[in-house]
């Protein structure tokens, strides 16, 4: 029997603050979150098209969340009312972690989602062969940044043997949580094949992006979706098209206009994400896709500082290192 194809992506998504616009200040947000009917709760702008663009192209769609378990039928409801079709689901245990007594189990997250992660990376290379690329995406309300680069140079073979064992250590996982990504790391990190990463971080809180430079240039932070999709277009994930049909959306659904799409392209760009190769790209899209957005890319190379650059940027953290001791200071393991 042959193998059957892998899929030409596979992205990886956290839900809230990511996904859906979610508030947990106080136990009452709680339980609202978890009394609130699927069509009630509300998606980020320009979440669900960037995701249904991704799933267009054969992404395979893995949603990864801290939710607890009891709400995985709202929220695929959720998803299905955006069009969304996911592969694999995965929610805490939470009520499992009360009645076993795991009560910093409740808030940490990196045992819970690197574990999580591995589990199924595994199950996936076990259906197909070869490593697509993957494209992680989370915000910068829990440790999102710190999950997905553990999980991206576990696979890439670049953290493993005693300094995985004591970075593990050092985040106080469970005893069940460290057996499990011990015993994955080595198998993942034989794949035959080097995996690509892209990890894009929602700035929900408003965090400065230059605060995520630790994590070198395969992590990049955006505030809108407008951005994650032009960063998708820079790394060939998503085509023209499809950005232009989002900021199109987010004009007429969301309140953007043309000048602030511009300046979420220009920030990017100081930021080295994207370049002005890509917009040659939204030219040659733009009049078939959008009439709105037509002249925009006209307005992007008005508003480009003189001499931009034209390649694109390195997809890789090739040759940067994450300081990981330095990152897995107490802000778990005091819960």
């Amino acid at each position: 029997m042959t193998s059957p194809e892998p899929p030409p992506l596979v992205t990886r998504w956290d839900l809230d603050k990511t996904y859906l616009r979610s508030d947990f200040a106080t136990a009452r947000d709680l339980l609202q979150s978890a009394l609130e009917r699927p069509d009630q709760k509300r998606s980020v702008p320009g979440a669900s098209l960037v995701l249904r663009e991704l799933q267009h192209r054969g992404a395979h769609v893995h949603v990864l969340s801290g939710s607890p378990k009891q709400l995985k039928r709202r929220l695929q409801q959720r998803l299905a009312l955006d069009g969304i079709r996911v592969e694999r689901f995965t929610l805490k245990p939470n009520l499992e972690n009360l009645l076993r007594l795991r009560f910093r189990a409740l808030k940490a997250q990196v045992g819970f989602k690197l574990s999580a992660l591995l589990v199924a990376a595994s199950a996936e290379r076990s259906l197909w062969p070869g490593t697509p690329p993957e494209v992680l995406v989370g915000d910068d309300s829990e440790q999102d940044s710190l999950v997905y680069s553990l999980f991206a140079d576990i696979c890439q073979g670049s953290l493993s043997g005693p300094e995985l064992e004591q970075l593990l250590e050092r985040a106080q996982l469970y005893d069940d949580e460290r057996r499990t990504i011990l015993k994955l790391a080595p198998e993942l990190a034989r794949a035959k094949t080097d995996p690509q990463f892209l990890i894009l971080i929602h700035l929900d809180r408003q965090s400065p992006p230059s605060s995520f430079q630790v994590y070198g240039g395969r992590l990049v932070p955006f505030f809108n979706y407008m951005q994650a999709a032009l960063v998708l277009l820079a790394r060939g994930c998503l085509d023209a098209d499809a950005v232009l049909r989002v900021g199109a959306h987010l004009i007429a659904e969301h309140r953007f206009d043309l000048e602030g799409l511009t300046r979420s392209f220009l920030d990017l760009h100081r930021r080295g994400a994207v370049t002005s190769q890509i917009i040659a790209l939204l030219r040659h899209a733009g009049p078939r896709t959008s009439p709105l957005l037509a002249g925009w890319p006209n307005d992007l190379e008005a508003a480009l500082p003189e001499g931009a650059i034209a390649a694109l940027p390195a997809l890789e953290n090739t040759g940067f290192r994450i300081d990981y001791r330095k990152l897995l200071l107490p802000a778990e393991t005091h819960l």
